[in-house]
């Protein structure tokens, strides 16, 4: 009898975990959805706020190595640019590069894409020889697509 009621309470923590974890995604996707609606609406610092609390919401919810958590700074990076704020995108890309890295591998399609976003960055940075490393390396990547 004590095996069962063990073993139902774990199925009942493990469905109340999975509830919450998917509550959690839907929270995200609610979030990070609306920081694009707002960046595409100019109302780039609203934005910017938002994307910051997808962030967390990932991060908190998937691990800090969770493909929503590089979504999620790539999002956040892009609001930053498009205020001007290059210091505070550049990390934010480069982070997000590292995680779809480890992640994809080298050679992945989304690896070229974080990139030439990070490229773009440094561009705007005066960082130009570090930007046409990261272009080669995309370049690279979309020939073998």
């Amino acid at each position: 009898m004590r095996t069962l009621t063990r073993l139902l309470l774990s199925l009942m923590f493990v469905l109340l975990f999975t509830a919450s974890t998917v509550a959690q995604e839907a929270l995200w996707k609610e979030l990070n959805s609306k920081a694009i609606m707002l960046q595409k609406r100019g109302e780039y610092s609203e934005g910017a706020k938002v994307a910051e609390e997808a962030l967390k919401v990932a991060e908190k919810t998937f691990g800090s190595d969770h493909a929503y958590v590089a979504i999620s700074l790539n999002t956040l990076a892009w609001l930053y640019e498009d205020q001007g704020k290059y210091e505070e995108a550049e990390p934010l890309y480069e982070r997000s590069l590292a995680i779809r890295e480890k992640a994809l591998g080298p050679n992945h399609p989304d690896v070229a894409t974080a990139l030439e976003n990070l490229a773009d960055c440094y561009r705007k940075l005066g960082k130009t020889n570090e930007a046409e490393e990261l272009e080669v390396r995309a370049k690279k990547i979309r020939s073998k697509q």
